[in-house]
């Protein structure tokens, strides 16, 4: 390496790591949300307090909670998928397209499965249908969904993920994951439900 090159790449390192904190960053952990969203307490906020990732984004969908509920509950690898990328997320297999009937009976304590084998993942820390549901683990991370329903019929889906980076830590490859892929991802799913929710039929009334 010349003696001038390191210098130089130092400096574009400096310039993209603050480009990123000013510019990417903000917009990366707010997309789709209100200011009024952003600054909102939420369910299980509490649950991680002082996070060092804290990203708030939402959607409008042209539909009722009722109709947006059954599409999360089923969500998870070897359950319906991601709705995102299906093949980085969920083993290349399409996410579903319809309500499956046989993966509605999520409870609290259940797992999400994020793993091939569908034993690993988010527990279900608490759910209040359909309104609102958290995953996650207190204290570590947690993946907040709030559902709040408009005057014209539509939803403002809301999605909340907190976690606490462990710098020294072999958990660290996860954060690095979280903290520049999670919105690709999140963007897809949140607009992939959103489509979903808008053009699936109404779904029984188990609410009532």
């Amino acid at each position: 390496m010349r003696p001038r090159t390191r210098p130089t790449l130092v400096a574009a390192a400096v310039g993209a790591a603050v480009l990123y904190a000013r510019y990417l960053r903000p917009w990366q952990l707010t997309w789709g949300a209100t200011p009024d969203e952003v600054a909102r307490a939420l369910p299980g906020d509490e649950l991680v307090p002082a996070p060092t990732f804290n990203a708030t984004r939402a959607v409008t969908v042209a539909a009722p909670p009722e109709r947006i509920w059954p599409w999360l509950v089923q969500a998870g690898v070897t359950r319906a998928g991601w709705y995102s990328y299906d093949l980085l997320d969920n083993l290349g297999r399409p996410s579903a397209r319809r309500i499956v009937p046989e993966l509605q009976h999520l409870a609290v304590g259940d797992v999400v499965p994020m793993s091939p084998d569908g034993r690993h993942g988010m527990r279900v820390h608490a759910m209040d249908p359909p309104s609102s549901m958290i995953w996650g683990t207190p204290g570590d991370t947690t993946w907040t969904w709030q559902l709040d329903p408009r005057p014209d019929g539509s939803t403002r889906l809301i999605t909340r993920v907190r976690s606490r980076y462990r710098w020294f830590s072999p958990a660290i490859a996860f954060s690095v994951l979280l903290e520049f892929g999670d919105i690709w991802m999140m963007r897809k799913m949140l607009l992939n439900l959103r489509d979903r929710a808008e053009g699936a039929p109404p779904p029984p009334k188990i609410f009532q």
